[in-house]
């Protein structure tokens, strides 16, 4: 039963029981990750449930991206630990229910961040992150996806690995999910392969009562998922300066790693589904999610690329699934934390490892030869330093500034100047290529100012000043010729080249017809097409 829905952004046609059961599917595997991630900083287990039961349902209901799903994460959750331990070194004695309280205030001033951002319009400047960073962001990922999953193969509260029948019922079990999902979808796919692989393997260990590993046994003593709505919790805190500089870097730093992590899932996502997401939606639908979280016992999160993967993987492509999931999440906190609570581990670590393979870009080996050496030492450095650190923003921001540096010397390199004296003994200098801080060293190497003749004409028509660098080296070349008693044109400048020069009036040559009207400095606002809002106009894509 396929029919249209208004609710949806992207006019296409919604299976309702494929976005039902992908939701169910989500939900299932969104409960042993909220709590590991919950367990991180020190958390309780419906601290982290209750982030994923909001988040889910916020984005999935204001989102910017279909499809996509949120939830609590490890990159959050790590950011806490460095703000407890704050506490800790600022408030000697302090209690674990007034951290929380810090925590929330956190979670909330993170929220109005992303929600400024969104309003800024800053949610597109994710385009500005090269291919290869993408890359290794998605190979770092499904690194840490997978290594995640080893944990469940070792002895509770222990590091020695699980041995004899413990170790190969583990293994086959989780052996017997990669198949079930693997194959399944070749013989149908009315139910998703994921949901139908916990299921079976849930009904082989709880119909035998085969002894393995379960949900209960990643908790620790005495705790437990189950709860009810997510109480109102108004941050008991002091409103005082102190305490806002103690919290205010630790939300910048949420929001930012937040905003980074749901961008790029955003971007992955509309590859996938060759739908294009709306970037500053995202990020006011994040920052509201989080605000409500901090308020509701949450303790925030972000998009989480596994979770969307498997929802995207099942068939869904709509709002209804992240809906369900979030449904069902709660549900699960509220009523059916017993049966919940002993699901296989081994099942849900088969459909993490199976994320974690379709999640790593395969395709990128087969670039190494094709690709620019730059790109892959990127490509290769981003995947190792998410791998390593889990830091994604610091990944992410290196990537793209070594991109940058890389870009910036290639095209340093290509400045030229092709030199020929006329008949009348004027000397002509024909630049190529941009220029801009990376090039005006070069550029300003071309020039011979003592054994030019007294006249020198410098036609910019094959270049373009790019920055307020490039200006500077022109009132730089132009002020040598001035002080060598010799006379300089500039041609095929920019007006706005012309208008930001010292000594324009006295050099320029204006044709009218011919000269360029790029901007080096741009404040103006420029809207693209009918189907973009208008957003603020930048040097890069003159």
């Amino acid at each position: 039963m396929k029919k249209y829905l208004n609710l949806f952004d992207f006019k296409q046609k919604v299976d309702y029981k494929t976005e039902i059961l992908s939701g169910l599917t989500v939900a299932l595997a969104l409960v042993p990750e909220a709590i590991a991630f919950a367990l991180i900083p020190g958390f309780s287990p419906l601290t982290g449930l209750y982030a994923a039961f909001i988040l889910a349902l916020v984005t999935s209901i204001l989102g910017g991206r279909p499809g996509m799903i949120s939830g609590a994460t490890g990159a959050v959750a790590v950011i806490f630990v460095g703000l407890i331990l704050e506490l800790k070194n600022t408030f000697p004695g302090i209690e674990p229910e007034t951290i929380l309280n810090y925590v929330f205030a956190t979670v909330i001033i993170a929220g109005g961040l992303q929600i400024l951002a969104g309003v800024l319009r800053l949610g597109k400047f994710i385009r500005l992150v090269p291919h290869p960073v993408m890359f290794g962001f998605v190979n770092g990922l499904a690194i840490i996806i997978f290594m995640a999953q080893f944990p469940n193969f070792y002895q509770k509260g222990t590091e020695e690995l699980l041995s004899g029948s413990s170790m190969y019922i583990m293994l086959g079990l989780t052996l017997l999910t990669m198949l079930i999902i693997w194959g399944f979808p070749k013989l149908t796919k009315a139910v998703p392969s994921s949901l139908l692989a916990i299921v079976v393997v849930s009904a082989i260990v709880i119909g035998f009562g085969i002894d393995t590993l379960t949900v209960a046994d990643t908790m620790r003593e005495g705790e437990t998922i189950k709860g009810g709505f997510p109480p109102l919790s108004i941050p008991q805190i002091p409103f005082t300066w102190q305490t806002f500089m103690i919290i205010l870097p630790y939300a910048g730093i949420v929001a930012g790693v937040g905003l980074i992590e749901s961008l790029l899932t955003l971007n992955i996502i509309d590859e996938i589904t060759e739908t294009r997401g709306r970037g500053n939606k995202e990020c006011v639908a994040q920052g509201t999610a989080n605000i409500l979280s901090g308020f509701l016992s949450g303790m925030g999160g972000c998009a989480m690329i596994g979770q969307s993967l498997i929802n995207t993987s099942s068939g869904a492509r709509a709002r209804l699934s992240g809906i369900t999931a979030a449904i069902m999440l709660l549900v699960f906190i509220m009523f059916g934390s017993s049966l919940i609570e002993r699901l296989p581990m081994a099942a849900l670590v088969g459909l993490m490892f199976m994320v974690a393979i379709g999640t790593f870009e395969w395709a990128s080996f087969k670039t190494f030869r094709k690709m620019p050496n730059s790109d892959v030492i990127v490509m290769i450095l981003v995947t190792l330093i998410t791998a390593i650190t889990h830091n994604l923003a610091i990944a992410v921001l290196l990537g793209v500034i070594i991109s940058a540096l890389a870009y910036s010397w290639e095209n340093a390199k290509r400045i030229r100047a092709r030199k020929h004296v006329d008949e009348n003994g004027i000397k002509h200098y024909e630049i190529y290529g941009p220029l801009f801080f990376g090039s005006t060293t070069l550029f300003a190497e071309k020039f011979d100012v003592q054994n030019d003749p007294e006249e020198v004409i410098i036609d910019f028509q094959e270049s373009r000043v790019a920055d307020m660098s490039g200006i500077e080296a022109l009132n730089k070349i132009t002020e040598r010729y001035a002080n060598a008693g010799k006379k300089v044109h500039l041609r095929h400048l920019s007006k706005d080249c012309v208008r930001l020069l010292k000594n324009a009036e006295e050099i320029i040559e204006v044709n009218v017809l011919e000269d360029p009207t790029y901007k080096v400095v741009v404040d103006r606002v420029k809207k693209l097409d009918d189907s973009e809002p208008e957003r603020p106009f930048n040097l890069w894509e003159l």
